[in-house]
Protein backbone atom coordinates (compact mmCIF):
# COMPACT_ATOMS: atom_id res chain seq x y z
CA UNK A 1 0.00 0.00 0.00
CA UNK A 2 1.15 3.51 -0.81
CA UNK A 3 2.48 5.96 2.00
CA UNK A 4 0.90 8.84 2.19
CA UNK A 5 3.82 10.90 0.67
CA UNK A 6 3.08 8.73 -2.22
CA UNK A 7 -0.57 9.33 -1.89
CA UNK A 8 -0.23 12.97 -2.39
CA UNK A 9 2.05 12.66 -5.00
CA UNK A 10 -0.31 10.96 -6.60
CA UNK A 11 -3.58 12.86 -6.42
CA UNK A 12 -1.71 16.06 -7.22
CA UNK A 13 -0.68 14.42 -10.51
CA UNK A 14 -4.16 12.71 -10.76
CA UNK A 15 -5.61 16.81 -10.45
CA UNK A 16 -3.13 17.97 -13.40
CA UNK A 17 -4.57 15.49 -16.25
CA UNK A 18 -6.31 17.81 -18.79
CA UNK A 19 -8.21 17.40 -21.76
CA UNK A 20 -5.33 18.84 -23.95
CA UNK A 21 -3.60 15.74 -25.37
CA UNK A 22 -0.16 16.88 -25.35
CA UNK A 23 -0.05 16.72 -21.63
CA UNK A 24 1.07 14.21 -20.14
CA UNK A 25 -1.64 11.27 -18.86
CA UNK A 26 -2.07 9.66 -15.92
CA UNK A 27 -0.66 6.28 -15.96
CA UNK A 28 -2.24 2.85 -15.27
CA UNK A 29 0.25 2.54 -12.60
CA UNK A 30 -0.64 6.06 -10.93
CA UNK A 31 -4.27 5.32 -11.26
CA UNK A 32 -4.08 1.70 -9.30
CA UNK A 33 -1.37 3.38 -6.72
CA UNK A 34 -3.93 6.29 -6.23
CA UNK A 35 -7.29 3.57 -5.91
CA UNK A 36 -5.35 1.51 -3.64
CA UNK A 37 -5.04 4.43 -0.93
CA UNK A 38 -7.48 3.35 1.70
CA UNK A 39 -7.32 5.17 5.11
CA UNK A 40 -7.72 2.38 7.80
CA UNK A 41 -9.40 5.16 10.49
CA UNK A 42 -12.46 6.93 9.99
CA UNK A 43 -13.08 10.68 8.77
CA UNK A 44 -12.88 12.27 12.42
CA UNK A 45 -10.26 9.88 13.18
CA UNK A 46 -8.46 11.43 10.22
CA UNK A 47 -9.06 15.00 11.23
CA UNK A 48 -6.37 14.73 14.13
CA UNK A 49 -3.57 13.08 11.89
CA UNK A 50 -1.27 15.82 11.71
CA UNK A 51 1.08 13.37 9.36
CA UNK A 52 -1.50 13.31 6.84
CA UNK A 53 -2.62 17.45 6.96
CA UNK A 54 0.95 18.24 6.74
CA UNK A 55 1.40 16.81 3.48
CA UNK A 56 -1.92 18.65 2.57
CA UNK A 57 -0.26 21.94 3.25
CA UNK A 58 2.42 21.61 1.17
CA UNK A 59 0.61 21.26 -1.98
CA UNK A 60 -0.32 24.76 -1.23
CA UNK A 61 1.93 28.22 -1.73
CA UNK A 62 1.09 30.50 1.14
CA UNK A 63 2.69 32.71 2.88
CA UNK A 64 4.78 31.34 5.94
CA UNK A 65 5.35 35.08 7.42
CA UNK A 66 1.12 35.75 6.78
CA UNK A 67 -1.08 33.70 8.77
CA UNK A 68 -4.71 33.52 6.47
CA UNK A 69 -7.27 32.96 8.43
CA UNK A 70 -9.79 35.00 6.50
CA UNK A 71 -10.60 31.84 3.75
CA UNK A 72 -14.24 32.44 4.31
CA UNK A 73 -13.61 35.63 1.98
CA UNK A 74 -11.13 33.30 -0.91
CA UNK A 75 -9.43 31.01 -0.19
CA UNK A 76 -5.67 30.11 -1.58
CA UNK A 77 -5.42 27.50 -4.50
CA UNK A 78 -3.32 24.91 -4.03
CA UNK A 79 -0.46 24.50 -6.85
CA UNK A 80 -1.73 22.26 -9.00
CA UNK A 81 -4.75 24.28 -9.85
CA UNK A 82 -1.85 27.47 -10.21
CA UNK A 83 -0.36 25.95 -12.74
CA UNK A 84 -3.05 24.91 -14.53
CA UNK A 85 -4.72 28.63 -14.87
CA UNK A 86 -0.72 29.64 -16.09
CA UNK A 87 -0.85 26.71 -18.36
CA UNK A 88 -3.77 27.25 -19.79
CA UNK A 89 -3.13 30.94 -20.35
CA UNK A 90 -0.18 30.69 -21.94
CA UNK A 91 -1.92 28.08 -24.36
CA UNK A 92 -4.76 30.79 -25.15
CA UNK A 93 -2.17 33.75 -25.72
CA UNK A 94 -0.62 31.37 -28.34
CA UNK A 95 -3.47 33.03 -30.67
CA UNK A 96 -6.41 33.51 -28.45
CA UNK A 97 -9.74 33.30 -30.82
CA UNK A 98 -8.49 29.87 -31.55
CA UNK A 99 -7.40 28.51 -28.65
CA UNK A 100 -9.96 30.00 -26.13
CA UNK A 101 -13.02 28.91 -28.49
CA UNK A 102 -12.10 25.88 -30.50
CA UNK A 103 -9.40 24.15 -28.41
CA UNK A 104 -10.28 25.45 -24.28
CA UNK A 105 -13.85 25.86 -24.55
CA UNK A 106 -14.12 22.31 -25.71
CA UNK A 107 -13.57 20.94 -21.81
CA UNK A 108 -17.09 23.14 -20.44
CA UNK A 109 -19.20 19.88 -20.92
CA UNK A 110 -16.86 17.64 -19.42
CA UNK A 111 -16.60 20.19 -16.54
CA UNK A 112 -20.21 20.55 -16.14
CA UNK A 113 -20.54 16.71 -16.41
CA UNK A 114 -18.09 16.27 -13.57
CA UNK A 115 -19.48 19.15 -11.20
CA UNK A 116 -23.18 17.67 -11.39
CA UNK A 117 -22.08 14.42 -10.41
CA UNK A 118 -20.12 16.53 -7.49
CA UNK A 119 -23.03 17.92 -6.62
CA UNK A 120 -25.49 14.87 -6.97
CA UNK A 121 -27.39 16.81 -9.87
CA UNK A 122 -27.86 16.69 -13.97
CA UNK A 123 -25.30 18.23 -16.25
CA UNK A 124 -28.75 19.72 -17.30
CA UNK A 125 -28.99 21.85 -14.03
CA UNK A 126 -25.95 23.08 -13.91
CA UNK A 127 -24.27 26.60 -15.03
CA UNK A 128 -20.64 27.63 -14.65
CA UNK A 129 -20.09 31.48 -13.67
CA UNK A 130 -17.92 33.64 -11.63
CA UNK A 131 -19.06 33.65 -8.20
CA UNK A 132 -21.99 33.16 -6.13
CA UNK A 133 -23.24 36.82 -6.36
CA UNK A 134 -23.78 36.54 -10.19
CA UNK A 135 -25.55 32.99 -9.75
CA UNK A 136 -27.89 34.02 -7.44
CA UNK A 137 -28.55 37.66 -8.82
CA UNK A 138 -29.29 35.41 -12.26
CA UNK A 139 -32.57 34.06 -10.21
CA UNK A 140 -33.19 37.29 -8.04
CA UNK A 141 -33.14 39.72 -10.88
CA UNK A 142 -34.25 37.13 -13.77
CA UNK A 143 -37.77 35.55 -11.70
CA UNK A 144 -40.55 36.87 -12.78
CA UNK A 145 -42.42 38.51 -10.00
CA UNK A 146 -45.41 41.25 -9.59
CA UNK A 147 -45.75 44.15 -7.44
CA UNK A 148 -46.90 43.11 -3.93
CA UNK A 149 -45.29 40.32 -4.00
CA UNK A 150 -43.29 39.28 -0.77
CA UNK A 151 -39.66 37.83 -0.30
CA UNK A 152 -38.72 36.00 3.03
CA UNK A 153 -35.05 36.50 4.05
CA UNK A 154 -33.06 37.20 6.97
CA UNK A 155 -30.96 40.11 7.90
CA UNK A 156 -27.75 38.09 8.51
CA UNK A 157 -28.19 37.37 4.48
CA UNK A 158 -25.11 38.38 2.51
CA UNK A 159 -25.12 42.05 1.69
CA UNK A 160 -24.73 41.28 -2.33
CA UNK A 161 -28.11 39.12 -1.95
CA UNK A 162 -29.90 42.13 0.24
CA UNK A 163 -29.16 44.54 -2.37
CA UNK A 164 -30.30 42.92 -5.19
CA UNK A 165 -33.77 41.85 -3.38
CA UNK A 166 -34.47 45.49 -2.43
CA UNK A 167 -33.59 46.82 -5.77
CA UNK A 168 -36.13 44.59 -7.22
CA UNK A 169 -38.21 46.05 -4.10
CA UNK A 170 -37.31 49.39 -5.10
CA UNK A 171 -38.00 49.00 -8.71
CA UNK A 172 -41.09 46.48 -9.19
CA UNK A 173 -42.32 47.27 -5.60
CA UNK A 174 -42.08 43.88 -4.02
CA UNK A 175 -42.12 43.71 -0.30
CA UNK A 176 -39.05 42.10 2.19
CA UNK A 177 -40.27 39.84 5.28
CA UNK A 178 -37.17 39.96 7.48
CA UNK A 179 -36.19 36.64 9.66
CA UNK A 180 -35.22 38.16 12.79
CA UNK A 181 -32.47 35.64 14.08
CA UNK A 182 -30.41 36.22 17.46
CA UNK A 183 -26.65 34.53 16.74
CA UNK A 184 -25.65 31.92 17.32
CA UNK A 185 -28.91 30.09 17.30
CA UNK A 186 -28.70 26.54 18.57
CA UNK A 187 -32.47 25.50 18.18
CA UNK A 188 -33.52 24.42 14.77
CA UNK A 189 -36.97 24.36 15.77
CA UNK A 190 -37.10 28.07 16.68
CA UNK A 191 -35.18 28.93 13.27
CA UNK A 192 -37.53 27.56 11.37
CA UNK A 193 -40.45 28.46 12.98
CA UNK A 194 -39.10 32.29 12.35
CA UNK A 195 -39.10 31.40 9.16
CA UNK A 196 -42.48 30.26 8.74
CA UNK A 197 -43.78 33.26 10.96
CA UNK A 198 -42.84 35.51 7.58
CA UNK A 199 -44.72 33.28 5.12
CA UNK A 200 -47.94 34.75 3.74
CA UNK A 201 -50.00 34.11 1.15
CA UNK A 202 -48.42 36.67 -1.02
CA UNK A 203 -44.66 35.39 0.01
CA UNK A 204 -43.29 34.14 -3.47
CA UNK A 205 -39.72 33.06 -2.78
CA UNK A 206 -37.44 32.32 0.77
CA UNK A 207 -34.01 33.10 0.18
CA UNK A 208 -32.01 30.68 2.65
CA UNK A 209 -28.11 31.40 3.02
CA UNK A 210 -27.10 27.68 4.28
CA UNK A 211 -23.73 28.83 6.09
CA UNK A 212 -23.93 32.36 7.37
CA UNK A 213 -20.72 33.93 6.34
CA UNK A 214 -20.91 36.45 9.53
CA UNK A 215 -20.87 33.77 12.12
CA UNK A 216 -21.30 30.15 10.39
CA UNK A 217 -24.29 29.39 11.99
CA UNK A 218 -25.59 26.26 9.50
CA UNK A 219 -29.44 27.09 8.55
CA UNK A 220 -31.75 24.13 8.76
CA UNK A 221 -32.34 24.93 4.84
CA UNK A 222 -34.30 21.89 3.89
CA UNK A 223 -36.86 22.11 6.98
CA UNK A 224 -37.08 25.85 6.05
CA UNK A 225 -37.71 24.95 2.45
CA UNK A 226 -40.32 21.83 2.90
CA UNK A 227 -42.43 24.86 5.22
CA UNK A 228 -41.80 26.76 1.91
CA UNK A 229 -43.34 24.37 -0.34
CA UNK A 230 -46.11 23.04 1.51
CA UNK A 231 -47.13 26.81 1.30
CA UNK A 232 -46.35 26.67 -3.10
CA UNK A 233 -43.52 29.68 -1.98
CA UNK A 234 -40.41 28.77 -4.14
CA UNK A 235 -36.61 28.62 -2.63
CA UNK A 236 -33.27 29.92 -3.25
CA UNK A 237 -30.40 29.00 -1.89
CA UNK A 238 -27.42 30.71 -0.80
CA UNK A 239 -24.28 27.55 -0.88
CA UNK A 240 -21.29 30.28 -1.18
CA UNK A 241 -20.19 29.12 2.37
CA UNK A 242 -20.60 25.48 2.31
CA UNK A 243 -20.13 23.97 -0.92
CA UNK A 244 -16.77 21.27 -0.52
CA UNK A 245 -17.41 22.47 2.98
CA UNK A 246 -19.96 20.16 4.40
CA UNK A 247 -20.68 17.05 3.40
CA UNK A 248 -24.10 16.97 1.06
CA UNK A 249 -25.39 17.11 -2.59
CA UNK A 250 -27.22 20.02 -3.77
CA UNK A 251 -30.98 18.02 -3.82
CA UNK A 252 -30.55 17.06 -0.23
CA UNK A 253 -31.42 21.15 1.19
CA UNK A 254 -34.39 21.07 -0.39
CA UNK A 255 -34.38 24.08 -2.51
CA UNK A 256 -35.22 25.34 -5.78
CA UNK A 257 -32.70 27.39 -7.50
CA UNK A 258 -28.59 27.11 -5.31
CA UNK A 259 -26.06 29.35 -6.64
CA UNK A 260 -22.25 28.90 -4.56
CA UNK A 261 -18.37 30.23 -5.11
CA UNK A 262 -16.06 27.91 -6.51
CA UNK A 263 -13.12 29.80 -5.24
CA UNK A 264 -13.86 29.38 -1.41
CA UNK A 265 -14.37 26.12 -0.11
CA UNK A 266 -13.59 24.26 -3.34
CA UNK A 267 -10.35 26.11 -3.38
CA UNK A 268 -10.59 26.78 -7.39
CA UNK A 269 -9.18 29.28 -9.08
CA UNK A 270 -10.38 32.69 -7.72
CA UNK A 271 -13.32 34.33 -9.61
CA UNK A 272 -15.19 31.01 -10.35
CA UNK A 273 -19.00 29.92 -9.38
CA UNK A 274 -21.40 27.68 -10.10
CA UNK A 275 -25.13 28.32 -10.32
CA UNK A 276 -27.91 25.51 -10.22
CA UNK A 277 -31.38 25.14 -10.72
CA UNK A 278 -34.38 22.61 -11.28
CA UNK A 279 -34.73 21.33 -14.47
CA UNK A 280 -38.25 22.90 -14.81
CA UNK A 281 -38.00 26.24 -13.37
CA UNK A 282 -35.08 27.29 -16.60
CA UNK A 283 -37.55 28.15 -19.07
CA UNK A 284 -38.80 31.29 -16.73
CA UNK A 285 -36.01 32.60 -15.62
CA UNK A 286 -34.65 35.34 -17.56
CA UNK A 287 -30.64 35.43 -18.15
CA UNK A 288 -28.62 38.03 -16.07
CA UNK A 289 -26.78 39.15 -19.55
CA UNK A 290 -29.68 38.42 -21.80
CA UNK A 291 -28.84 36.33 -25.52
CA UNK A 292 -31.01 35.33 -28.72
CA UNK A 293 -33.84 32.79 -26.04
CA UNK A 294 -34.28 34.18 -22.57
CA UNK A 295 -37.05 31.75 -22.41
CA UNK A 296 -35.41 28.37 -23.25
CA UNK A 297 -34.48 26.01 -21.00
CA UNK A 298 -31.74 25.11 -21.74
CA UNK A 299 -29.35 26.10 -18.49
CA UNK A 300 -26.55 27.42 -20.67
CA UNK A 301 -28.13 30.67 -21.57
CA UNK A 302 -26.81 31.82 -18.27
CA UNK A 303 -23.62 31.02 -19.34
CA UNK A 304 -23.58 33.84 -22.42
CA UNK A 305 -20.83 36.07 -20.93
CA UNK A 306 -19.05 36.69 -24.02
CA UNK A 307 -15.25 36.38 -24.05
CA UNK A 308 -14.39 35.11 -20.11
CA UNK A 309 -11.18 33.94 -18.68
CA UNK A 310 -11.72 30.46 -19.84
CA UNK A 311 -8.12 29.76 -18.37
CA UNK A 312 -10.26 30.21 -14.64
CA UNK A 313 -13.18 27.77 -15.90
CA UNK A 314 -11.00 25.49 -17.06
CA UNK A 315 -8.51 25.09 -13.91
CA UNK A 316 -11.84 23.93 -11.93
CA UNK A 317 -11.40 20.61 -13.24
CA UNK A 318 -8.11 20.54 -11.09
CA UNK A 319 -9.75 21.82 -8.03
CA UNK A 320 -12.60 19.21 -8.13
CA UNK A 321 -9.61 16.40 -8.53
CA UNK A 322 -8.21 18.00 -5.39
CA UNK A 323 -11.35 17.82 -3.59
CA UNK A 324 -12.00 14.42 -4.37
CA UNK A 325 -8.90 13.21 -3.44
CA UNK A 326 -9.40 15.16 0.31
CA UNK A 327 -13.17 12.96 0.43
CA UNK A 328 -15.57 15.25 1.50
CA UNK A 329 -15.81 13.79 5.02
CA UNK A 330 -12.72 13.68 6.13
CA UNK A 331 -12.36 17.87 5.02
CA UNK A 332 -15.27 18.28 6.73
CA UNK A 333 -14.33 16.92 9.93
CA UNK A 334 -10.91 18.58 9.76
CA UNK A 335 -12.62 22.06 9.29
CA UNK A 336 -14.64 21.67 12.03
CA UNK A 337 -11.55 20.33 14.12
CA UNK A 338 -9.65 23.21 13.56
CA UNK A 339 -12.70 25.73 14.26
CA UNK A 340 -13.30 23.80 17.44
CA UNK A 341 -9.10 23.83 18.22
CA UNK A 342 -8.97 27.70 18.81
CA UNK A 343 -12.76 28.51 19.24
CA UNK A 344 -13.18 25.91 22.59
CA UNK A 345 -9.65 27.70 23.98
CA UNK A 346 -10.34 31.40 23.36
CA UNK A 347 -13.57 30.71 24.69
CA UNK A 348 -12.29 30.13 28.47
CA UNK A 349 -10.85 33.71 28.14
CA UNK A 350 -11.35 36.71 30.22
CA UNK A 351 -13.58 39.36 28.17
CA UNK A 352 -13.53 37.05 24.95
CA UNK A 353 -17.38 36.12 23.73
CA UNK A 354 -17.73 33.78 21.02
CA UNK A 355 -20.76 34.40 18.74
CA UNK A 356 -20.36 30.96 17.11
CA UNK A 357 -21.66 27.44 18.12
CA UNK A 358 -19.62 24.59 18.80
CA UNK A 359 -21.78 21.85 18.43
CA UNK A 360 -21.14 20.28 15.05
CA UNK A 361 -24.94 20.69 13.89
CA UNK A 362 -24.79 24.37 13.82
CA UNK A 363 -21.11 25.35 12.16
CA UNK A 364 -18.09 24.05 10.46
CA UNK A 365 -14.90 26.03 9.57
CA UNK A 366 -16.41 29.67 10.23
CA UNK A 367 -16.27 31.31 13.96
CA UNK A 368 -16.92 34.75 15.11
CA UNK A 369 -15.67 36.41 18.49
CA UNK A 370 -15.75 39.60 20.06
CA UNK A 371 -13.87 40.99 22.59
CA UNK A 372 -15.52 43.60 25.62
CA UNK A 373 -14.26 46.83 25.00
CA UNK A 374 -12.86 46.00 21.45
CA UNK A 375 -14.53 47.15 18.23
CA UNK A 376 -14.18 45.02 15.57
CA UNK A 377 -11.88 47.08 13.69
CA UNK A 378 -9.18 47.61 16.82
CA UNK A 379 -9.02 43.41 17.27
CA UNK A 380 -8.65 42.93 13.57
CA UNK A 381 -6.03 45.49 13.68
CA UNK A 382 -3.86 44.23 16.32
CA UNK A 383 -4.12 41.29 15.34
CA UNK A 384 -2.38 42.19 11.75
CA UNK A 385 0.28 44.73 13.28
CA UNK A 386 0.88 42.35 16.27
CA UNK A 387 1.10 38.75 14.99
CA UNK A 388 0.52 38.99 11.04
CA UNK A 389 -2.82 36.93 11.19
CA UNK A 390 -5.17 38.06 8.59
CA UNK A 391 -8.80 37.87 9.65
CA UNK A 392 -11.77 39.80 8.59
CA UNK A 393 -13.63 42.62 11.11
CA UNK A 394 -17.75 41.90 11.16
CA UNK A 395 -19.23 44.15 12.50
CA UNK A 396 -22.80 43.52 11.26
CA UNK A 397 -26.43 43.64 13.12
CA UNK A 398 -25.75 42.43 16.68
CA UNK A 399 -22.47 41.01 15.85
CA UNK A 400 -18.78 43.07 16.46
CA UNK A 401 -15.90 41.18 16.44
CA UNK A 402 -13.63 39.04 13.25
CA UNK A 403 -14.87 36.38 11.95
CA UNK A 404 -11.55 33.33 12.00
CA UNK A 405 -11.52 31.00 8.71
CA UNK A 406 -9.22 28.32 8.57
CA UNK A 407 -8.66 26.07 5.43
CA UNK A 408 -6.95 22.20 5.36
CA UNK A 409 -3.58 24.49 4.75
CA UNK A 410 -3.77 26.13 8.49
CA UNK A 411 -1.14 24.56 10.85
CA UNK A 412 -1.90 24.01 14.76
CA UNK A 413 0.92 26.06 15.16
CA UNK A 414 -0.99 29.06 13.39
CA UNK A 415 -3.83 28.74 15.35
CA UNK A 416 -1.83 28.25 18.59
CA UNK A 417 -0.31 31.90 16.74
CA UNK A 418 -3.60 33.44 16.92
CA UNK A 419 -4.72 31.99 20.72
CA UNK A 420 -1.34 34.06 21.38
CA UNK A 421 -3.10 36.95 19.89
CA UNK A 422 -6.84 36.16 21.36
CA UNK A 423 -5.21 36.47 24.93
CA UNK A 424 -2.70 39.19 24.44
CA UNK A 425 -6.27 41.19 23.46
CA UNK A 426 -7.90 39.86 26.69
CA UNK A 427 -5.51 41.59 28.45
CA UNK A 428 -5.64 44.97 26.96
Amino acid sequence: MPSRRNFISKAAMLASTSFIPSLKAFSKEDLAAFAAYKPQKTALEMATDEDYWWQIQQAYTVSPQIINLNNGGVSPSPSVVQNAVDRYNKLANEAPSYYMWRIIDQGREPLRENLAKYAGVSPEEIAINRNATEALDTVILGMPLQKGDEIVMCRYDYPNMLHAWRQRELRDGLKINYVELDLPAEDNELIVKKYVEQMTPRTKVVHITHIINWNGQILPSKRIAEEAHKRGIEVLIDGAHSFAHLEYKIPDLGGDYYGTSLHKWLSAPIGSGMLWMKKEKISKIFPLIPNDKPNSDNIRKFENLGTRPFMIEQAIGQALNFQLALGNARKEARLRFLKDYWAKEAKKLPKVKLNTSLKAEFSGALAHFGIEGLEAGKIESELFGKFKIHTSPIKWEKLDGVRVTPHVYTSLQDLDRLLEGVQYLSKL
